[in-house]
């Protein structure tokens, strides 16, 4: 039995070793336009890699950071409750000490800074995401454009063939119509999805956003019901 699985692995290597040889033959056929795709493939990588990590740290905050802030507002330690804040360097807390900070002047400033400072946060988590939109988009365009190049290829070889036309000659320009197609909608695909999951992403830190200033700001106005 051990030496059955033993065979059975040993020649599942050359297998896996012509699978992935004749992966990488394919993309070199596909011609240099996969050499765009590639560079493009990293990037989005890239891209999608930082700020999936920016946004969820964005998103990380202690549950009872508010019932803190709450607490030392009460107290009147605003500078604790600014220190706090610091500690936890998120969108929610940066919009926090900036109402904190403007504690004394009318309830309407307050919120104006607070509003403009998510706004500013907001637009620092949404940077880089249309470049990843665009290679959503502008990937699969590039395949089709590889399958243009491969059509009119294959239709040059057969108008100077002549008479002498053979299916290899069509074959060439299909291989690489083809497979700048695979990848250019592989690589568009991946992005599209990874666009649209870190959008939803950054709509539950602005949910998140949006609840702590509504929570601060009742805070604020507790004081004048009294």
């Amino acid at each position: 039995m051990l030496s059955t699985l033993l065979q059975a692995a040993v020649e599942a290597v050359p297998q896996q070793q012509e699978m992935s040889e004749s992966i990488i033959g394919m993309a070199v056929k596909g011609g240099w336009l996969m050499i765009v795709l590639l560079v493009l493939s990293i990037l989005a990588l890239y891209i999608f890699g930082k700020k999936w990590w920016m946004i969820r740290q964005a998103g990380h905050i202690d549950r009872n950071f508010m019932n803190d802030i709450k607490d030392y507002i009460h107290d009147g330690k605003l500078k604790s409750a600014e220190a706090l804040c610091e500690h936890y360097d998120t969108p929610v807390a940066r919009m926090i000490q900036t109402g904190i900070q403007r504690i004394g002047r009318p309830l309407g400033d307050i919120q104006t800074a607070v509003e403009n400072t998510g706004n500013v946060e907001v637009a620092r988590l949404e940077k880089g995401l249309p470049y990843l939109a665009t290679i959503a988009g502008g990937a699969p365009m590039i395949g089709f454009l590889g399958t243009v190049v491969g059509m009119v290829q294959a239709f040059f070889n057969m108008a100077h063939a002549g008479s002498n036309v053979d299916i290899s000659l069509l074959s060439g320009g299909i291989y690489t119509a083809m497979i700048t197609t695979v990848g250019g909608l592989v690589v568009g695909i991946l992005a599209y999805f990874g666009y649209n999951f870190l959008t939803a992403k950054v709509s539950d830190v602005v949910f998140q956003m949006e609840s702590s200033t509504i929570d601060f700001m009742d805070l604020l106005n507790e004081p004048s019901e009294k």
